[in-house]
């Protein structure tokens, strides 16, 4: 607002100025009057409000209370708000400081925020990032209207005993002949009577529609800002520029997220943290004869803030509307229940075609992702997956708390509940997948090291480098369990050091088995193994120290053993009628990015300058990032050899550049396919522009593509890369850096996997819109593991259609590929002589027939083996 806008009028009187609206026709005037709760102490609010930060208020003592004094806490109005029409109105709320101690000035302040509004048109945007016009009292104690700091106007020495005892402000907006007069009085509130008033005239219409906000402004305090500031009550709100939406209540039942798998439900519950006098537990109703009935109840948990049932015997073949049904104290003791729709979808079996879409780094630069939203509400997918990266240390604004932990979960919370505001009423009805990465964790890279905590003493940097976890163990339980307890159960519920628990599982759904694995949690810390290399948050600053001859030491984990198990188990697991094999993990086997020679740090990405399209950077060179899964080189081949066992694609994020790649070890295109979706916002815009052309490069296709020695060596051919380009949309920090998200779609029948890499500013249903240059890609099942076959061993013919045939090497008793095969005939190809074992059978009726001492022939095998199974 600018000082020249307006005429400022100073008031010193003890009688009341009536605005009446001149307008002919009167809208209807709304109503709000808010008295908080009594006899109840919460750190939540209620449905109506958003606090920021969550952990800085509370309802206590029948009102509204700040716990520190730093600038900007503020606390929205989700269900109320001003509209972009002309009208009046009058809003009044009692307030007054918590703290003797507080500094008196006119930067500190206490009272409303008017008409904020963000960047993307969005309530939820407004209640983050809303800007708007302030108008209150300072802790020096006089009215404001506009900018600070506040000349003293004469009020101070009639109101400063007030804000120790208590006041009320008003603020009254009148309109008359299109121009807009604001005043704010300050009242005694046991009188009535109007200590004293200040007036803005010609106040301009576009600071008068959007948002309403309490706040408490104190930026001196230094150290000392954990002191409690003000308080609030009696918020009341009213006239004809009022609007009401009720549906943007949020809360008690935040959001929820399900899978279903093998017949079993599990479904997480995300709950605010509600008060002791509040419900205990969550009840989980479906309908039976046509009436709601309890099936579970859930207790709540008291740090992750969730309710989660599991339910066995599911009856997957229908859609079943379900109710999440909640008890929250509405004051004096008196409960009112809350109630959450939604519909568990029947397992898709009969769907030709299973639908995935993945996400990767929800970073809030489009804050609350409405286009992302609603894309995928167009596509409407089968699953949902996120793969890590669900909240940033810093979205939402004020930075991020660590300790001590009870301030740090809520911290947590309020970033991950944004995760919920945005995507939650896809959630309600559609199966999904979120697993937690290095941010999620408050870590900028991390290597888990078994679940260790890091060394005591070290921070930053430093302490991740030294690997294991910079949050306390109960703070990193409480984050998985808001983000994993919807999974299956997971395969070994060992835990891994600290107590600190595991998820990595199997999930089968709609004839695809999926494995869910952790790449994070095991993996060693590369600054202990390679002191060499001078390791800085994951990068060598040793220039001379070469990363694919020395960084693959002995005694480097990835996966670990118990998750290289577990896959080799998942690989022969072709239960419930699984179909196609996908894995899915944080990140991908491998580091699809470069840099100018020069630079030996990614520290330098966002100030690389984003590139028109057609343009190629000179001297780009694949980089060696240990944060990628390219590193430790011989247990990332371990993890390929595995996977394509099972003929598995792999999806996975973190990358913040989308590609499409294939694994090789041995040789190029020796194992599984790998999609890196891009990031929905993305804050590290990584690029892929290597100055030599890859090897087998396909006429025609960008230099970028074909085979490459990746920055630690390993073998990656790259397909499809979605470098960052200038588009000329604003803002460019959220489009000019390739965001966006992936479309898998899996043709259980052709057993082809159409890969789609949608850019968020496209609408995917649209016929001229286009994807990322590259995509769509389609493979097939079999081009997971397909290098050329030394020979082939016999025919096998079922009679029945799509048996599950398992090949093993019978001198090393290995594995060396399973499948369930299209029709009944299959020519089992082997890739070195030998001799082998075929087991052929149904494993849902765990009937299996073994074939032995077969070897291969050059050409494909003229013998047939004729099986017999029940049918």
């Amino acid at each position: 607002m600018k000082k020249s806008s307006f005429l400022r009028v100073t008031i010193m009187v003890t009688f009341t100025i009536l605005f009446v609206n001149s307008c002919t026709n009167q809208p209807k005037e709304n109503k709000f009057t808010e008295h908080f709760p009594s006899g109840i102490q919460r750190t939540w609010i209620g449905p109506d409000f958003w606090a920021n930060r969550l952990q800085d208020w509370q309802v206590n003592n029948d009102r509204l209370e700040c716990l520190t004094s730093q600038p900007n806490r503020n606390v929205n109005i989700l269900t109320w708000r001003l509209k972009d029409e002309p009208g009046t109105f009058q809003i009044s709320v009692k307030t007054g400081l918590l703290t003797d101690t507080l500094p008196k000035n006119n930067t500190n302040w206490v009272g409303l925020r008017i008409g904020a509004r963000g960047r993307f048109d969005d309530y939820r945007d407004d209640a983050i990032y809303g800007k708007g016009l302030i108008a209150g009292i300072t802790s020096a104690g006089d009215l404001f209207i506009g900018e600070l700091p506040v000349k003293a106007n004469g009020n101070a020495k009639a109101l400063i005993p007030y804000l120790k005892t208590g006041l009320q402000l008003n603020y009254s907006l009148s309109y008359s002949d299109e121009s807009y007069s604001l005043k704010i009085s300050a009242v005694d509130p046991e009188t009535g009577n109007e200590i004293a008033g200040i007036v803005e005239v010609d106040v301009p219409k576009q600071q008068l529609h959007g948002s309403l906000a309490l706040v408490s402004n104190f930026t001196e305090m230094g150290r000392n800002n954990e002191v409690p500031s003000c308080w609030f009550d009696d918020w009341k709100i009213s006239g004809t520029k009022i609007s009401h939406f009720p549906e943007r209540a949020f809360g008690p039942i935040l959001f929820s997220q399900y899978t279903l798998s093998r017949g079993t439900l599990k479904l997480n519950v995300q709950m605010p943290p509600v008060g002791s006098s509040d419900g205990k537990d969550v009840k989980f109703q479906i309908r039976k004869n046509e009436k709601w009935g309890n099936l579970q109840k859930a207790n709540i948990d008291p740090d992750s803030r969730t309710a989660t049932f599991k339910v066995e015997n599911w009856d997957d073949a229908k859609d079943t509307p379900y109710r999440l049904v909640y008890e929250l104290n509405t004051g004096k003791d008196k409960m009112k229940e809350y109630i959450r729709t939604g519909t568990i979808r029947k397992n898709p079996v009969g769907k030709e075609e299973l639908v995935v879409a993945a996400f990767t780094g929800n970073n809030d630069l489009g804050f609350p992702n409405k286009d992302v939203y609603e894309n995928i509400k167009k596509i409407d997918p089968d699953l949902l997956f996120f793969s890590g990266d669900q909240i940033y240390e810093g979205v939402g604004g004020f930075g991020v708390q660590r300790a001590p932990v009870e301030k740090a979960i809520l911290d947590y919370l309020r970033k991950w509940y944004l995760y919920g505001w945005e995507y939650g009423d896809l959630f309600r009805d559609h199966p999904s997948i979120s697993i937690p990465d290095d941010h999620d964790a408050y870590h900028g890279n991390i290597w888990g090291a078994g679940g260790k905590a890091t060394p005591p003493g070290l921070r930053g940097n430093a302490a991740q480098d030294a690997g294991g976890y910079k949050m306390p163990p109960r703070w990193v339980k409480m984050m998985e369990r808001t983000q994993t307890l919807n999974l299956p159960d997971p395969y070994d519920p060992t835990p891994v050091l600290q107590g600190i628990g595991v998820y990595y599982t199997q999930l089968n759904y709609g004839g695809v088995s999926f494995a869910i694995v952790e790449d994070r949690k095991f993996k060693s810390a590369p600054k202990p193994l390679l002191p060499e290399a001078k390791i800085n948050n994951g990068w060598a600053q040793n220039t001379k120290w070469d990363a694919a001859k020395k960084a693959d030491v002995p005694g480097a984990v990835l996966l670990g053993d118990r998750q290289l198990d577990f896959l080799e188990h998942w690989v022969q697991d072709w239960s419930h009628n699984a179909k196609i094999k996908v894995l899915l993990s944080q990140t991908i086997f491998a580091n699809v990015a470069t840099l100018p020679k020069s630079e030996h740090h990614d520290v330098v990405v966002p100030k690389l300058r984003i590139l028109n399209k057609g343009e190629y950077p000179p001297d780009d060179r694949p980089v060696a990032d240990m944060d990628s899964d390219g590193w430790p080189q011989t247990e990332r081949n371990k993890a390929v050899e595995v996977i394509r066992k099972g003929f598995a694609m792999h999806i996975a994020g973190d990358q913040h550049l989308g590609s499409f790649t294939q694994y090789g070890t041995g040789k190029w295109r020796d194992g599984s396919y790998a999609f890196c979706v891009p990031a929905i916002s993305n804050v590290w815009p990584r690029r892929w522009f290597p100055e030599e052309q890859g090897a087998n490069h396909k006429k025609g296709e960008p230099k970028y593509t074909g085979d490459f020695l990746d920055g630690f060596g390993n073998k990656v051919t790259v397909y499809a890369v979605s470098n960052p380009v200038f588009t000329g949309k604003k803002p460019a920090n959220l489009y000019d850096r390739a965001t966006g998200y992936g479309i898998i779609k899996l043709n259980k029948t052709s057993r082809d996997i159409e890969i789609n890499c949608w850019p968020r500013f496209e609408d995917p249903t649209d016929p001229a819109s286009k994807e990322y240059p590259g995509w769509p890609v389609t493979i097939n099942q079999m081009d997971n593991f397909h290098p050329k076959p030394y020979g082939w061993l016999p025919t096998i013919k079922s009679n029945i259609e799509e048996p599950v045939v398992k090949v093993f090497n019978e001198g090393s008793g290995e594995l060396v590929y399973a499948l369930r095969i299209k029709g009944n005939t299959f020519s089992p190809p082997v890739y070195a002589n030998g001799i082998y074992r075929i087991e052929v059978g149904e494993p849902d009726k765990n009937e299996f027939k073994d074939f032995n001492k077969l070897k291969p022939e050059k050409t494909k095998n003229t013998n047939t083996i004729q099986v017999n199974l029940s049918k």
